[in-house]
């Protein structure tokens, strides 16, 4: 796992920039904040960082074009503030990393690009194309098609998952306070910024407070939400003050800044966690005895010859339940194979399968890497 102390050799970081930074609390695209960051972005870039910027605002610029004075509540009219707003803030970004020379790439997802397993890949692999070329991925929600009220949520859920996405080793969240207090620090002055913990401390739920504007829809909780998302790849979170000077400078520096959230766990055990409890599953196969003992005592890949059963109708790539004959579930993993495919080859040996399915993919129907027992 990553420590405080390790920061300054992190070489992956996602930093989700809010809208109260970018807007002047709602005055438009201050473009006076947004060139120092970018300056900072592009001095981690040439000292070897791959930076992946998640940034908020859209809709607020998109307010301000319009001469609205306060956030709609109606979907298209949402909807209709993203798109617009949408185009000033990445010519906006556009023309700030140009003047270091750097290229900048738009992505826009929606919370079905990381459900959906292929498009979960092809997002993934996009991604680290991008990072490969020295290019800066900004990455904002698809707002003007999302169906669910906009939502991922806010912009710090969807960092932290993008963090997931390409397992970054670093989460940072500019904010416009200075960390994460005992106390509400706008209702009690003497309250203390929590400088250091764990992101499982319960600490954490009795403090955090809401947002404070009608711009965002972010707020203490959310970060804590992201961060506890972000450490399901052993990632930890630094919620720092966005309007501090060079605040990515001295995070790269290792200056304690900020609240730190530390992981509780490595990024194989976490993924091993993200795969027990947080993925809808597709299908189940089910596992005669032998099976069950090598998955349990052996830790081993799960192979078809061990398979009695298969329902449900999955993908390859989709999650799947490993059950006992008894109906126990014992395991859960991505499948290489989809349901038509090990209801072909289920019982058989691998070396069968391609003369029963015209090709082999792989060996297993679960790698033991994409496979957690429970």
């Amino acid at each position: 796992m990553i420590s405080r102390e390790m920061i300054p050799y992190t070489r992956r970081w996602v930093v989700k920039i809010g809208s109260a930074l970018l807007t002047r609390d709602g005055a438009g695209l201050d473009r006076t904040m947004l060139e120092p960051w970018v300056a900072q972005i592009a001095a981690r870039r040439l000292a070897g960082n791959e930076v992946v910027l998640v940034s908020s605002g859209a809709v607020a610029e998109g307010m301000v074009r319009m001469g609205w004075r306060s956030r709609p509540k109606a979907l298209h009219e949402l909807q209709a503030a993203a798109a617009i707003g949408q185009m000033g803030l990445v010519r906006a970004y556009e023309a700030c990393f140009q003047a270091h020379g750097l290229h900048t790439a738009q992505i826009l997802l929606t919370r079905d690009d990381l459900v959906d397993r292929v498009r979960y890949l092809n997002s993934r692999s996009t991604l680290r194309t991008l990072l490969r070329l020295g290019v800066i991925p900004i990455i904002n929600e698809n707002d003007t098609v999302a169906t669910d009220e906009l939502r991922f949520g806010d912009n710090d859920t969807l960092a932290a998952l993008v963090t997931n996405l390409i397992q970054a080793d670093l989460l940072i969240l500019l904010t416009d306070q200075e960390g994460l207090f005992d106390h509400d620090p706008r209702r009690k002055p003497d309250a203390h910024l929590i400088s250091e913990t764990r992101v499982d401390d319960r600490l954490l739920d009795e403090v955090a407070c809401g947002s404070a504007n009608n711009l965002g829809t972010g707020g203490m909780i959310t970060k804590i939400r992201a961060a506890r998302l972000a450490a399901r790849s052993g990632t930890p979170t630094i919620i720092a003050p966005g309007r501090s000077e060079r605040v990515l400078d001295r995070i790269s520096q290792g200056e304690l800044l900020g609240t730190f959230l530390s992981p509780v766990q490595g990024p194989q055990a976490a993924r091993k966690q993200w795969l027990a409890g947080h993925l809808q599953v597709r299908g189940q196969l089910t596992l005669d005895a032998g099976a069950v003992r090598a998955l349990r005592e052996r830790g081993t890949s799960l192979l078809a010859v061990g398979i009695t059963d298969v329902r449900g109708s999955f993908s390859r790539g989709e999650v799947v339940a490993c059950r006992a004959e008894c109906g126990t579930e014992v395991a859960r993993g991505l499948a290489n194979y989809d349901a038509q495919e090990v209801s072909r080859i289920k019982g058989q040996p691998s070396k069968r399968f391609e003369s029963i399915l015209g090709y082999l993919d792989e060996p297993e129907i679960i790698h033991r890497d994409n496979l957690v027992l429970l």
